[in-house]
C-alpha cells in the first residue's frame, strides 16, 4: 500500500528518471498531486488533463467512453448499442464541462508537448477508458513519446493500455476481481479543485 498520492508519486518518478525531454500531465483531480512528485523528481515540467467519462444516463458507473478537454475522445464497447444522435450529444456535453473545468484549474495556457515525452500520470487505472482518451490528446498535440504512469492497475487494463503508448509504469499490478483504486492507499481523501491549483502553482516555482 502507499502512505499517499505524494508517495506513490516519488515511487513512479524514480521509475521513470530514464525517460528524456519529459513533460509530467497529471490527469485531474488525484492524478495532478502523484503528477507533482514525479515532476519535482525528474525536474519536469508539470500540467494538467481534465478527462471526464462519459456514463449511461441510467448507469452512470458503465462508461460509454471518455473526453479531454482538447475534444479527444475515445469509446467503449457498451457505445456500439447506443443511439448515436444521443451518444454525440453525451459526449459533447461532457466536453464542455471538462473544458470548463480545466479552464478553472490551469492560469494559462497548456504546456507545449509537440516534439516531447508526454508522461501520463494518475493515481490509479481502473477501466483503460480515461487513460486511453489521455494518449489521444497526447499523440494529437504532437508528443514524440507516450509514457503512461499510474500507482495501480488491473493487470487486463495495463496490457490494453500497453499496446495504445510507448510505454506504460505501473507499480503494482492487480488481479482483483473487486479492484478498487483506493484500497492501494492508506490516505485516499478526495483531491479538490484547490489543491489542483496549488500543485500547479508550486510545480512553477520550482527551480
Amino acid at each position: 500500500m502507499f502512505s499517499d498520492r505524494r508517495a506513490a508519486g516519488e515511487a513512479l518518478g524514480d521509475r521513470l528518471r530514464g525517460e528524456r525531454d519529459p513533460v509530467v500531465i497529471g490527469i485531474a483531480r488525484g492524478g495532478v498531486i502523484v503528477a507533482e512528485a514525479v515532476a519535482r523528481v525528474l525536474t519536469a515540467p508539470l500540467d494538467v488533463l481534465v478527462i471526464r467519462k462519459v456514463g449511461h444516463p441510467l448507469q452512470p458507473e458503465l462508461a460509454l467512453g471518455a473526453v479531454a478537454a482538447s475534444g479527444r475522445s475515445v469509446t467503449t464497447h457498451y457505445a456500439s448499442e447506443f443511439d448515436p444522435e444521443l451518444l454525440r450529444a453525451l459526449f459533447a456535453q461532457q466536453i464542455e464541462r471538462a473544458r470548463a473545468l480545466e479552464a478553472s484549474l490551469r492560469d494559462g495556457p497548456s504546456i507545449d508537448i509537440n516534439g516531447k515525452t508526454a508522461i501520463l500520470v494518475d493515481d490509479g487505472i481502473a477501466t483503460s477508458a480515461t487513460m486511453s482518451c489521455a494518449i489521444e490528446h497526447a499523440r494529437a498535440t504532437g508528443a514524440s513519446r507516450v509514457v503512461c504512469a499510474a500507482a495501480v492497475s488491473p493487470a487486463d487494463s495495463a496490457q490494453t493500455l500497453a499496446a495504445l503508448c510507448d510505454s506504460i509504469v505501473v507499480l503494482v499490478l492487480s488481479r482483483d476481481r473487486d479492484f478498487a483504486v483506493g484500497r492501494f492507499y492508506i490516505d485516499f481523501r478526495e483531491v479538490d479543485d484547490g489543491q489542483v491549483r496549488a500543485a500547479l502553482e508550486r510545480a512553477k516555482q520550482q527551480p
